[in-house]
């Protein structure tokens, strides 16, 4: 008499949307992988090639196992964001994360937007900084398939990244880039946030804008 065939338990899904990218970088080493040199990365945003930003590979499977130990402990990765890096509060509402504004304009209040050092940056070249702004507001999007932003809402990240970023860098605006994931690549839905990357920022000024320090292991 044969015994059962026992099969083995399928591998948990991931606790946030991979790209073909994505799985193909889990199977390498951090030795196969090229960083993102500045040229690259101003030639992936420019052609909205989103998809093509990548992790080192330790990194990916890090934020993995970190994104899904944080959503058992908190609950999601928006309530761990709220409570612990923004200490924001949201309203109550059936819809997702709303909080209350001291303006209903967005980047015009300081009190509606928080600047943070992006705890798991994508694998860049050294001397580039990742940072993410968050916002209480919503920016418009377009009622496409990737959740482009508006016109108008691309306008106003631009100003706030003008007058924010590059004005603190003597005006040389080609140190800094941004840009806003696409509604299905980003692994933080909840709250509206805008990555900027910057080039050749000293510690002193980034401390400036996030109000904390240089962090390790990501």
């Amino acid at each position: 008499m044969t015994s059962p065939k026992t099969s083995s338990p399928s591998p948990s899904p991931p606790p946030f949307p991979l790209t073909s990218k994505d799985r193909q970088n889990l199977s390498r080493a951090d030795s196969d992988f090229t960083p993102h040199s500045w040229s690259h990365l101003q030639r992936i945003i420019t052609t909205n090639d989103l998809s093509s930003l990548l992790r080192r590979p330790s990194s990916l499977r890090r934020y993995l196992a970190w994104t899904a130990a944080t959503n058992a402990q908190y609950g999601s990765i928006t309530a761990y964001i709220c409570q612990v890096r923004l200490r924001w509060t949201p309203l109550p509402s059936p819809s997702g994360p709303e909080f209350e504004t001291a303006t209903p304009v967005p980047f015009a209040d300081a009190r509606d937007y928080k600047i943070l050092r992006n705890d798991w940056p994508y694998g860049v070249e050294k001397g580039i900084a990742h940072l993410i702004v968050w916002l209480k507001h919503r920016l418009d999007v377009q009622d496409n398939d990737k959740g482009d932003l508006t016109e108008e809402a691309r306008a106003q990240v631009q100003a706030f990244v003008d007058r924010v970023f590059a004005q603190r860098l003597a005006g040389e605006g080609e140190r800094v880039i941004w840009f806003r994931n696409w509604t299905g690549l980003q692994s933080v839905q909840g709250i509206e946030h805008v990555h900027v990357l910057v080039l050749g920022a000293g510690e002193e000024l980034l401390e400036e804008w996030t109000g904390e320090g240089e962090k390790k292991g990501a």
